[in-house]
């Protein structure tokens, strides 16, 4: 399959419902490095490299998100890998 990266942007009800967190277990359970972080107008931003695969079932996490968030789009774009990140960490 190969290592990619993602980026993806999620909207709707994602702050203040512990997404990051619960995004960055996740990641760490899937062993995917990068990073999660709140945007200033609601949204939560995720870099994140791994194996498409792994990658995939991060995003299909993200549609839905935590148990009080209220996902209503992920944006997803794919981008080359860089190896920058050591592991998955919150911003």
């Amino acid at each position: 399959m190969g290592i990619k990266r993602y980026h993806l942007i999620i909207s709707g009800r994602v702050q203040g419902v512990s997404y990051r967190v619960s995004a960055w277990e996740k990641a760490r359970e899937l062993s995917l490095t990068g990073w999660v972080r709140n945007l200033t107008d609601g949204r939560v931003e995720i870099v994140i490299e791994g194996d498409t695969e792994i990658l995939e079932q991060m995003s299909a996490w993200a549609r839905k998100g935590p148990r009080f968030a209220d996902v209503s789009d992920v944006s997803v774009s794919e981008h080359n890998p860089t190896g920058e990140f050591p592991d998955f960490k919150i911003r």
